[in-house]
């Protein structure tokens, strides 16, 4: 029995040729339709369905991101009144840093003043040699070298002068050497202090930052 129906199906693929295929026995038409069928997903798949697939994840990947943005804008809805006294706590605290940053006119007393606070304390200046104003984005920077000398407790009260100034100033590069006489202590420093700039330096500042995008894009 097992051979004879080998032979029939071998038989239903003979002489299929010159056929027509809705002539042919039924295992043959039915793989044929199963190969077409195949060849048909095959197509669709990568023709169709693969854009669709891609299209349907990235879309889902964008609702994620919507909905994690509406969950961070709830947040800062329900937050909103704490992150306004948070604002006005901010400006507050930079208005207290900018009083303490000197005008160009103030520059000078800031200077006499570090100055008197080393002869306040019997210090030896050696050097008191301003630098060069570095201009920076909201404020100047001005560098003094300094190279002073005193005994230990006079020095170090002078550090602490310095810090307690109504104005910014700040000790860089400090460096210690004792003297002849043991005593007696040689320091030297670079001293910062900072200014805010006027309107007038505010506005070359933006004309340069202009200037400079526009030659960059030439």
């Amino acid at each position: 029995m097992a051979t004879m129906k080998r032979f029939d199906i071998a038989a239903q693929f003979q002489n299929l040729n010159g056929r027509h295929p809705g002539q042919w026995p039924l295992l043959p038409r039915a793989m044929c339709g199963v190969g077409v069928l195949t060849a048909v997903l095959a197509l669709g798949w990568f023709f169709y369905w693969d854009a669709q697939l891609e299209d349907l994840s990235q879309g889902e990947r964008r609702e994620q991101e919507l909905r994690d943005a509406y969950k961070s804008k709830v947040q800062q809805a329900v937050n909103l009144d704490a992150l306004r006294k948070q604002k006005e706590q901010v400006g507050e605290y930079v208005a207290t840093l900018e009083k303490q940053l000197p005008s160009k006119a103030e520059m000078d007393a800031l200077l006499s003043d570090i100055n008197q606070a080393g002869l306040g304390r019997g210090l030896q200046f050696e050097l008191f040699k301003p630098g060069q104003v570095v201009v920076k984005d909201y404020y100047a920077e001005l560098p003094i070298d300094i190279k002073i000398t005193g005994n230990y407790h006079d020095v170090a009260a002078f550090t602490s002068d310095i810090a307690n100034l109504p104005r910014i100033v700040t000790l860089n590069n400090l460096s210690l050497a004792t003297g002849k006489d043991n005593n007696m202590l040689s320091m030297e420093a670079v001293a910062k202090t900072f200014r805010y700039l006027d309107k007038e330096e505010v506005a070359a500042q933006r004309k340069a930052e202009a200037d400079a995008k526009k030659g960059a894009k030439k």
